[in-house]
């Protein structure tokens, strides 16, 4: 990519002239590092090691991602309060920002501010209405200081939670990114299919809808069909790299019975390396949803820069990161290339 102008082209003209791929997967990644807590997954590491983070985005616009969304997930006040560092809130937001800004200048991708479930939010109770839109409120005022491109709302299990959020978006006059996680059921927690979900939101103004998080790509997929076609923006599809299926359509519910010695028996958030999609997976998943007629890509919790390399080349592009994709025609036993050791390749079948 080349160095951010003033005149780059933003989030709805890309999106005009083909996808968008917004890599993320944060809290899983540095959480295997050791850099991030599982169960708060509050993101401290931004403050701690904020040279980790700068790379990570780095390595995330290297395999293909045309956005650097700041890692302020789980950065919101709640979140702070639950772990006692609430005095946290403004530098850990301002320093994520500035981070991404960073490199989005000088990659040339767009700078996305970011929003998420507020975990505070109950459908019945007015004053937690407005303690959720006074969250998505202050993150969002510190996005647009440092010169966000767009703004994304993620991870929301209630639409009309959602719909605050996108109204605190659409006062910035910013482009409005609108995500919803599905969990077990097929339905917001209120009741509403996803294509009803996300008319609702798209509706209202959302220049992007779609799902994220929770289903891994093949019980997303199904949920992806109804919003394409219950809606006329552009859609987006973040799923979790997870071999999720009919009868544990979630990340968080699959189970492990091969497994004895699992915490709480279940291998979410921590074990679920023997789930884990493969990139030619991902690309599969990748082609499918652009049938459908997804044009915003992306892969949540679990993601890491070799999925979002299968997602750029699945969709016929050549990132930084693809120079390095795999040529087995070169191995030293299972290749092809005349200059390889005759011993080794016809030994292959007893590798």
């Amino acid at each position: 990519m080349t160095k951010r102008t003033p005149t780059s082209p933003g989030l709805l003209e890309r999106l005009a002239e083909g996808p968008v791929i917004c890599a993320e997967g944060y809290l899983f990644e540095f959480e295997r590092r050791g850099y991030l807590q599982a169960g708060p997954y509050v993101p401290e590491v931004v403050i701690e090691h904020p040279d980790m983070v700068r790379q990570l985005h780095r390595d995330f616009v290297h395999a293909g991602s045309d956005v650097v969304e700041a890692f302020t997930y789980y950065g919101h006040r709640e979140k702070l309060m639950v772990i006692g560092k609430e005095e946290l809130l403004e530098p850990l937001n301002k320093g994520a920002l500035a981070i991404a800004r960073e490199v989005a200048d000088e990659s040339g991708a767009l700078l996305a501010g970011n929003i998420c479930n507020t975990n505070v939010w109950e459908a019945d109770r007015s004053e937690t209405h407005a303690a959720a839109q006074a969250m998505f409120e202050e993150q969002v005022a510190w996005a647009v200081e440092e010169g966000a491109d767009f703004i994304i709302g993620e991870t929301f299990s209630y639409t009309a939670e959602a719909l605050i959020a996108l109204d605190v978006i659409k006062q910035t006059k910013l482009p409005a990114v609108i995500t919803m996680a599905f969990h077990r059921a097929d339905t917001t927690r209120e009741g509403h299919a996803p294509g009803e979900c996300c008319k609702q939101i798209a509706d209202a103004g959302a220049d992007v809808v779609g799902l994220n998080c929770c289903r891994g790509p093949w019980t997303m997929l199904p949920l992806l069909e109804d919003v394409c076609a219950s809606v006329d923006c552009h859609v987006a599809a973040l799923p979790v790299p997870y071999r999720t299926h009919a009868d544990e359509p979630t990340f968080q519910s699959l189970r492990d019975p091969g497994c004895d010695c699992l915490p709480a028996e279940m291998p979410f958030p921590t074990a679920l390396d023997p789930f884990t999609c493969n990139r030619f997976e991902i690309a599969d998943f990748t082609k499918k949803a652009q049938e459908l007629g997804v044009g915003y890509f992306g892969v949540c919790c679990g993601g890491a820069p070799h999925h979002v390399r299968a997602i750029a080349e699945a969709l016929g592009r050549t990132p930084p990161a693809s120079r390095y994709s795999p040529d087995m025609s070169k191995h030293a036993f299972f290749g092809t290339n005349a200059m390889l050791q005759a011993h080794n390749t016809e030994a292959s079948d007893q590798i």
